[in-house]
């Protein structure tokens, strides 16, 4: 089950479409453009007022007596200081990999227009030449594209894998404490269930309390 929403590479698919899009066979001209038609300026209007943000809902109090409650595990993996973390951390990955895509779709488009702007005064050995390069160009970027895509979801994986590791001896111990039977997860789907039964916020806090504050590790056995 995920259980952690993290940064995707959409950005990284887009780039390689965009780069693929833009290849123009050796000794064809780009189309002409014609500039579109000028529409009349629209008189300025009133910025529209934003609705209003509903009112948060008053606390309910935890039932009295009560032996199963729930959490949101998605809303922990938000607002915890781990999850934050771990979103960081894949999203610095995401930045970094699409930096570097993009230097590469940038020499790759620079060969394009050098190709399309020196179609008429290239040879022909010329022209062979750069189309060539500009092939190779293309399938490397396409093959970093999925090696990127790989990458990032491989840690998605590893951290997701560790955020559970950690979240589950959290929500037992607040369970524990409560002298529940039963959490259930709010992400598998819950119908209806008293407010006053969701331990999330509980758990953020003791989650974060345990990242800020972590057990010392048991000395190591003399050898």
């Amino acid at each position: 089950m995920r259980v952690l929403t993290l940064t995707t590479v959409a950005g990284l698919l887009l780039l390689a479409s965009q780069a693929a899009a833009q290849q123009t066979p050796a000794g064809q001209k780009p189309p002409a453009q014609t500039a579109p038609a000028q529409k009349p300026a629209a008189p300025p209007q009133k910025p529209a007022t934003p609705p209003a943000a509903p009112a948060p809902l008053p606390p309910v109090p935890f039932p009295e007596g009560a032996k199963v409650a729930y959490v949101d595990v998605q809303q922990i993996a938000n607002e915890s200081i781990e999850g934050k973390s771990y979103a960081a951390k894949v999203q610095a990955l995401n930045q970094k990999r699409s930096g570097e895509l993009a230097e590469k779709n940038k020499a790759l488009q620079a060969n394009q227009q050098k190709l399309q702007q020196g179609a008429n005064v290239m040879n022909e050995s010329t022209q062979a030449s750069l189309q060539k390069e500009i092939e190779r160009q293309q399938v490397e970027i396409q093959r970093f594209t999925q090696d990127a895509q790989a990458e990032i979801q491989d840690l998605q994986t590893q951290l997701q894998a560790e955020f559970q590791k950690k979240i589950m001896p959290i929500i037992e111990q607040v369970a524990v404490k409560r002298g529940l039977f039963m959490v259930f997860s709010r992400d598998a789907g819950i119908v209806w269930a008293n407010r006053g039964l969701d331990l999330t916020a509980e758990v953020v806090k003791a989650f974060d309390a345990a990242a800020l504050n972590p057990a010392p590790k048991p000395p190591e056995p003399p050898e």
